[in-house]
């Protein structure tokens, strides 16, 4: 095997090979032998058929094989010899085209190719003790663990039937059917049959429960409403419509007691347990936001921090996946994927420099994190997989079996966790300060962001 370097620019390391005719053929040879010991051909003894005949029969099959070892071979010598760390699959290239191919599955002549790998770059990492970051945080506050035992009450609501000829108000459930029109025709999705409806809970197009207030059971009504010009259905959005509505039933909410009887129907002990159970829930949703915060800094603090050549490839892939999923949004959205006030050709700038940021602060966060070993435990990678399996209920099996069986379905459950992992152990060598806000300022923060 003959390896002359013929390219070095920038991270990209390109080789020239040339894999002998006489080492191919020997390789040939060997396979063969090795299979003559054990075939058993048609009109010779077992172990008796002739090579000559082995390769007339098998010699360009095993060929494939023989060549497909011998070029990634050739790439591990490469890479291991040069120190090279690799970005993504090395690109190869035959010169010499399928003439010489043909030639060299013959084992009648040499096969060169040249081989292009793409390299991480190399950086220095150095130390973290001139990042300082300020964490915003937020105390629960009363109110808000009274907020969201109202919302569980809300959630737990039950209904009764109105008395016959009453009417119905505000925050009753409606039982309806409905046929929506435009100009006069039924359209595509809005026919609904026994559709439960609580007045004032605004799940229905804006001026469409206010107009059944009023209605009685078995009254028909003629609903006037335009849809929002940013609706998700984009041969409604803007337009006028008319839903022919009867209201088949008419309930009146429960009163249900924000205390002992609540707590009953959520399965606690008693309203004191419940109600720690809320705060300990809703602590858990601020730390996680203050994290995120912090996290978002720490990361915009790196980003600025290192300066160094990316590898093209995975930026053009990062890209393709976020420029992709932008399209499909902007699609399903109706709207251009250029962003409002910008060209096209602009808009694919800003992505691009959002696919550079991806990169280079993944090789920053894998570089620390190799450096200070950090890894992924199993119990974590089981508990992200349950998570996972959790949200195909029904499926549950299938998913497992997937993620278990595909090992980079598995990497893709592990890069999160890793991710956090790293961020942890350069959290312990940064500066953090604490500010205390209000739970209004840190949700909206994360909201803006």
């Amino acid at each position: 095997m003959q390896v002359t370097q013929t390219s070095s620019q920038g991270l990209k390391q390109e080789f020239k090979v040339v894999l002998p005719a006489a080492d191919l053929a020997a390789k040939l040879g060997a396979q063969l032998a090795e299979m003559q010991a054990k075939a058993q051909i048609k009109g010779f003894r077992p172990g008796k058929a002739p090579i000559a005949h082995l390769k007339k029969l098998y010699g360009k099959s095993i060929m494939g094989d023989v060549l497909q070892e011998a070029v990634n071979e050739a790439n591990r010598k490469i890479v291991e010899e040069h120190e090279l760390r690799i970005a993504v699959e090395p690109k190869l290239d035959f010169p010499g085209g399928q003439e010489e191919l043909e030639r060299a599955l013959e084992a009648e002549g040499d096969l060169a190719f040249t081989v292009t790998f793409e390299t991480l770059p190399k950086f220095e990492i150095g130390s973290f003790d001139d990042i300082s970051i300020e964490r915003p945080v937020a105390e629960v506050a009363e109110a808000d663990i009274d907020t969201a035992l109202k919302n569980l009450a809300d959630r737990a609501q039950e209904f009764e039937p109105r008395a016959e000829g009453a009417k119905a108000e505000k925050d009753d459930k409606l039982t309806i059917d409905f046929t929506g029109k435009l100009d006069g025709v039924a359209f595509e999705g809005g026919t609904g049959g026994d559709i439960d409806l609580v007045l004032g809970s605004n799940t229905f197009i804006p001026g469409f429960e206010e107009q059944l207030e009023g209605a009685g059971v078995g009254e028909q009504r003629v609903v006037k409403v335009k849809f929002p010009e940013d609706y998700s259905a984009s041969h409604l959005a803007g337009k006028d419509a008319e839903f022919d509505v009867t209201v088949k039933a008419v309930a009146a909410p429960k009163s249900l007691e924000i205390g002992e009887e609540l707590a009953k129907k959520y399965g606690f002990e008693n309203f004191d347990a419940m109600k720690e159970a809320v705060k300990g829930n809703l602590e858990a949703d601020f730390h996680k936001v203050s994290r995120d915060k912090l996290k978002r800094a720490l990361l915009d603090a790196l980003d600025s921090r290192y300066s160094f050549e990316l590898p093209e490839t995975l930026v053009e892939q990062e890209f393709n996946n976020i420029w992709s999923q932008h399209e499909a949004e902007s699609l399903r959205a109706n709207q251009p994927v250029a962003e409002e006030g910008k060209t096209e050709e602009e808009t694919r700038a800003e992505f691009r420099k959002i696919a550079e940021r991806r990169v280079r602060l993944g090789l920053v966060l894998a570089e620390i994190g190799q450096n200070a070993g950090v890894k992924v435990e199993d119990k974590d990678l089981t508990e992200a997989l349950v998570e996972r399996v959790r949200m195909f209920p029904g499926q549950e099996k299938q998913v497992w079996d997937f993620y278990r069986n595909n090992e980079q379905a598995l990497a893709q459950l592990r890069a999160p966790i890793y991710e956090e992992r790293v961020v942890d152990h350069i959290s312990k060598l940064i500066k953090i300060t604490d500010k205390t806000v209000t739970k209004e300022e840190l949700f909206k923060e994360e909201e803006e962001a």
